[in-house]
């Protein structure tokens, strides 16, 4: 059926940020500096935490995780984006398009995991200190490090191969309405009784993801309960300082993620499109290094 699929369509073309040469150098330069940002925060952040064994404890072992991830994703839409701003063009092959929203989908989804277990590994440190050693060893963290990167594997599989299955005919055209390949302008290329499919794969994704979604909210719920009933200032001010950066991290992820999966198609326009998907697939990889190192004393004297 692949190959089928790949016979009618042997390109996709993705949407163009701009039509004038000038603004397609600026739109470069633009994503040339997000792009670096990221290398080199998330790059330093994943050296600092490797070399110094003070950082070798299970939040910053996630935190590794994290900063994986986020250089993946960033590095699976950007570069092709910039590259085709660059050289005035709007192709992508088929393999690399099946390559993009494979990698795109992975690396998200193992983050969205990771960032729920962060949220498990702050509420044991908060709630129940004395058994934080215990609950959160160094097998059980490589254990649950590695059930987020299978989960993201197998969700990516499963979509990636659901959707590049589907019949891509000639007459739909292969233009793509964004800037990487995504799984819904994919399906817009298909034949709607095929669309249902993925729906209900869509489905199960989304009731995974609102799971961990309450998880997280609960995990927080408990956090700052106990945190209040610390009784001096100092201790306070200590448990929120390492709580609020993931909280804010996980905010920026899942309301934007959130808004532009779920917007109302009355509203629909690509440039409102657009800016969403920049903020959850851009923007979270080059501020997250900021976000953490902000407030982290430990991470700031280690680099």
């Amino acid at each position: 059926q692949m190959s089928n699929s790949s016979s009618s369509i042997s390109q996709f073309l993705l949407l163009a940020f701009a039509d004038t040469r000038e603004l397609q150098l600026l739109h470069f330069c633009l994503f040339l500096g997000i792009y670096l940002a990221a290398l080199l925060g998330n790059g330093f952040f994943i050296i600092t935490i490797a070399c110094d064994h003070r950082l070798h404890n299970p939040m910053y072992f996630f935190l590794l995780n994290l900063a994986v991830t986020d250089l993946g994703s960033i590095s699976t839409t950007v570069p092709k984006s910039m590259a085709n701003s660059l050289w005035d063009t709007r192709a992508i092959s088929y393999s690399g398009c099946v390559a993009q929203l494979f990698f795109f989908l992975f690396l998200i989804t193992t983050e969205y995991c990771l960032l729920t277990v962060m949220a498990y590994d702050r509420y044991v440190a908060i709630c129940h200190p004395l058994h934080y050693g215990t609950l959160l060893g160094s097998r059980a963290c490589v254990h649950m490090a590695a059930a987020a990167w299978a989960s993201g594997f197998l969700n990516a599989l499963l979509h990636t191969a659901n959707t590049f299955s589907l019949p891509l005919p000639h007459s739909h055209g292969n233009a793509v309405d964004q800037f990487f390949c995504e799984i819904p302008h994919i399906l817009k290329l298909s034949c709607s009784d095929a669309y249902l499919r993925e729906t209900g794969f869509l489905v199960v994704s989304v009731c995974l993801c609102f799971g961990c979604f309450v998880f997280i909210v609960v995990s927080y719920v408990e956090i700052f309960r106990a945190v209040l009933r610390i009784p001096s200032q100092q201790g306070r001010h200590k448990a929120f300082s390492t709580c609020l950066p993931h909280l804010a991290v996980v905010s920026l992820f899942v309301s934007t993620g959130t808004v532009d999966h779920l917007k109302s198609p009355s509203i629909y326009s690509s440039s409102l499109d657009l800016v969403l998907v920049v903020l959850y697939s851009v923007f979270p990889p080059a501020v997250n290094p900021l976000i953490y190192s902000m407030r982290n004393q430990e991470l700031k004297d280690a680099m």
